[in-house]
């Protein structure tokens, strides 16, 4: 959605400055209540009852942050306050996907999606994590979530790079060549 993404640039350029112009703790404590916020903008529901007519934006306000499980800064509130008034409430999950590229274009790292059938914890998982750094060039933030379906081996994406090791994928090239 590449309207989406227009929506929400500027409303993330605008946090990210506000929250750079702080410490790098602020930006840390950013990224996990704007995540949040996006988790909970992402429901249908939620998106279905503030855009209801009968919804006043304080309502909306008022549900969102009753549903948050963690007390949110006076920048959360007032973000979110923001976004409401102006309509944008969709664009929340894009908000914080493009928020968190701009922190990691700041840092020079970049988020890993390692996608297992089996649960990496511990050592392994840091294993994994220095080689899967070696082989694409920078610091990555990994974190591992589990598709039982892929039989074994990993599945690893990091912004529009994938690297496919899977058993899933393997059989898939294996019958294309058996079929071809």
């Amino acid at each position: 959605m590449a309207e989406l993404a227009t929506i929400a640039r500027p409303y993330a350029e605008a946090l990210f400055k506000v929250v750079a112009a702080g410490s790098a703790a602020d930006m840390d404590t950013a990224v996990l209540w704007l995540d949040e916020l996006a988790a909970i903008a992402a429901s249908a529901e939620l998106q279905q009852f503030a855009d209801s007519p009968k919804t006043t934006d304080a309502q909306a306000f008022e549900l969102i942050t009753g549903v948050a499980k963690s007390a949110m800064p006076q920048a959360a509130k007032n973000f979110l306050r923001v976004l409401i008034e102006n309509g944008r409430l969709n664009a929340l999950p894009e908000i914080a996907v493009q928020f968190r590229t701009l922190k990691n274009a700041r840092s020079g790292s970049a988020d890993a999606m390692v996608h297992s059938a089996f649960p990496i914890e511990g050592l392994a998982l840091g294993e994994l994590a220095a080689t899967l750094e070696q082989r694409f060039g920078r610091k990555l933030d990994v974190s591992v979530v589990l598709e039982p379906e892929l039989i074994g081996g990993v599945r690893v994406v990091v912004g529009d790079e994938v690297l496919d090791t899977s058993v899933k994928a393997r059989l898939q090239q294996m019958k294309i060549a058996l079929t071809a």
